[in-house]
């Protein structure tokens, strides 16, 4: 009995300094440190793509599908079991796992030297990428509670930003003085660093600690069961399909920005790297702050305020990107490219925290894994994928020679033309990437009227400690 008691007293004190401010501290800039290489191994791609085009030639729609589908599809398709084992198994060696094998990955796409190649690496990346959200969220609402979530992530998803202003201004410098190559290697190096400090100074904590759970052997709940939940907490379903239709425009834009950067403002690749860094960072870091610390206040004042807040960021956001992307200054374009990607951001932090703040703590890594199999499914996979095919399906329109794929290879000008056909070339992919990216954007409108139609039932749907789940 005394031995029993002995053993509780020590798991007691060990959970305790799990919650103590020091390493609480510890733990948000370790998981900020992962976000980061996590977004910069994306970024580093998205600003070095008109470059890959150019010496593998390839078509918007392969370049789509390379940062698309190739990504999205294991990515997408691993998310759930990735979830379901981290009900069970240590988060933070998932995490630790995931991260060293997507830098592996990165290293590997700078080998590549055609599309299967570089499919096949970027394959790795969504497979390594896919263990990160799912057990973060759920380590997450074990060390904080539940008005403390949506803040908490946005501090660890500050890794966003950083990673893809670094992650786009390192691709820049690297590529300008070696070669696109290296930028890769030089990031998944890094990264390989940043998975095993992950190994070193975290400590897995037990479920549902934070909510004063008592620790338990037993087995988290059947999946049946968490799609039952889903079906009957109907805001934690229209949030998590919400998310996903957001994904679509958020990751459309930031897969294509530098892209189009480089076409319609003529900007070399370390320029147009710097400016897709800036844009990217400052927009996700005040869209992250400002959606996740805001409606944590406000949702003091009424609980539907983080659905409320993402539906008038999603509505509001394709209106400013329609002016930016038909601005012909560059820094006009720069400013107004910002303040739309900070509108249409309001939506990340409150989501991820509405999810876990729904579910009972045995099954918050699965309910973060749907999130993100629909949000990587609908975004990273369908969204660079269809600017991508829109962009060489309008280019063709705007080419008034006809034939643009044909006179103009994969899409490009060169040496060879006359000035007037390699113009002309230019003026039609510049053409074909914005008015695919005006097309994207409009999925925002269709999420934000998902968000609205989730604040109904949300008060109503949230986790209650007290009832074991049973809202």
């Amino acid at each position: 009995m005394s031995t029993r008691i002995g053993e509780a007293s020590r798991d007691s004190a060990a959970g305790q300094n799990l919650l103590g401010a020091r390493y609480r501290v510890v733990f948000i800039a370790t998981m900020f440190t992962v976000c980061f290489f996590n977004f910069a191994d994306r970024a580093v791609f998205a600003v070095l793509a008109q470059t890959i085009k150019q010496e593998l030639l390839l078509t918007d729609f392969q370049i789509g599908i390379l940062q698309g589908f190739s990504f999205a599809l294991l990515y997408a398709g691993l998310g759930l079991p990735i979830g379901r084992l981290a009900e069970r198994v240590s988060r933070v060696k998932i995490v630790a796992c995931a991260t060293l094998f997507w830098s592996a990955a990165t290293a590997c796409c700078g080998f590549a030297s055609n599309f299967a190649q570089m499919m096949l690496a970027r394959v790795g990346v969504g497979v390594g990428e896919a263990g990160f959200m799912p057990p973060t969220a759920s380590l997450v609402s074990d060390h904080f509670p539940r008005e403390r979530r949506a803040s908490t992530m946005a501090l660890i998803m500050l890794g966003t930003p950083a990673g893809l202003f670094f992650g786009s201004l390192i691709g820049g410098v690297v590529a300008g003085a070696s070669g696109w190559r290296d930028s890769f290697f030089v990031l998944g190096a890094a990264g390989i660093v940043a998975g095993s400090l992950v190994f070193v100074v975290l400590r897995e904590p037990s479920r549902g600690l934070v909510d004063g759970a008592a620790p338990t052997p037993r087995p988290p709940p059947a999946f049946g069961a968490f799609l039952r939940e889903m079906r009957r907490k109907r805001a934690l379903l229209l949030v998590t399909i919400g998310g996903g239709l957001a994904g679509f425009g958020m990751t459309s834009i930031s897969q294509f920005l530098a892209v189009f950067l480089a076409r319609a403002h003529h900007m070399p690749v370390r320029e147009a790297a710097t400016y897709y860094g800036t844009i990217s960072a400052v927009s996700l870091m005040f869209g992250l702050l400002i959606g996740s610390f805001g409606t944590d206040l406000l949702a003091k004042r009424d609980g539907r305020w983080p659905a409320w807040g993402a539906a008038i960021g999603l509505c509001a956001a394709p209106f400013v990107y329609w002016v930016a992307f038909n601005t012909e200054s560059k820094l006009a374009a720069s400013v107004l490219l910002t303040a739309a990607g900070s509108v249409m951001l309001l939506f990340y932090g409150p989501t991820t925290a509405m999810i876990q703040n729904m579910l009972e703590p045995r099954m918050r890594a699965t309910g973060a894994a749907l999130f993100g199999i629909l949000y990587t499914l609908f975004g990273a996979g369908f969204g660079p994928t269809f600017v991508g095919w829109m962009s060489d399906r309008m280019a063709e329109r705007a080419f008034a020679q006809g034939g643009f794929l044909t006179h103009c290879p994969a899409g490009l000008a060169n040496a060879t033309m006359s000035e007037t056909l390699a113009q002309a070339c230019r003026s039609a992919s510049t053409a074909g990437v914005r008015g695919a990216l005006m097309i994207a954007v409009c999925v925002l409108f269709a999420a934000g009227c998902v968000y609205l139609l989730a604040a109904r039932w949300l008060r109503e749907n949230m986790y209650d400690p007290s009832s074991d789940g049973r809202a």
